[in-house]
């Protein structure tokens, strides 16, 4: 344990920061399930809709810094893809 009392503020302001991004990553992660979930469905309007959520649920992380630019830009690219492959 520290002693120093910024040490010890940091261990506090490190708890609240990973609890903020561990919400926003889960919440990222629920909303690709949701596309996912559509498109194995089969169902391109729940996809569509889904999708322009999860993009801009990404989006918002990446501006954070949870999420790297290209992290960010991988998975919109990848959901993007998968949905405009439905038939």
């Amino acid at each position: 344990m520290a002693n120093i009392k910024s040490a010890k503020k940091r261990i506090l302001v490190i708890e609240t920061k990973t609890l903020r991004n561990k919400s926003i990553k889960s919440k990222v992660k629920t909303c690709i399930k949701k596309v996912e979930t559509a498109i194995a469905n089969g169902d391109k309007e729940a996809a569509q809709v889904a999708l322009t959520a999860a993009i801009s649920e990404i989006s918002k992380a990446a501006s954070k810094g949870i999420y790297h630019k290209n992290t960010a830009a991988r998975k919109i690219s990848r959901l993007t893809k998968a949905v405009n492959g439905i038939a």
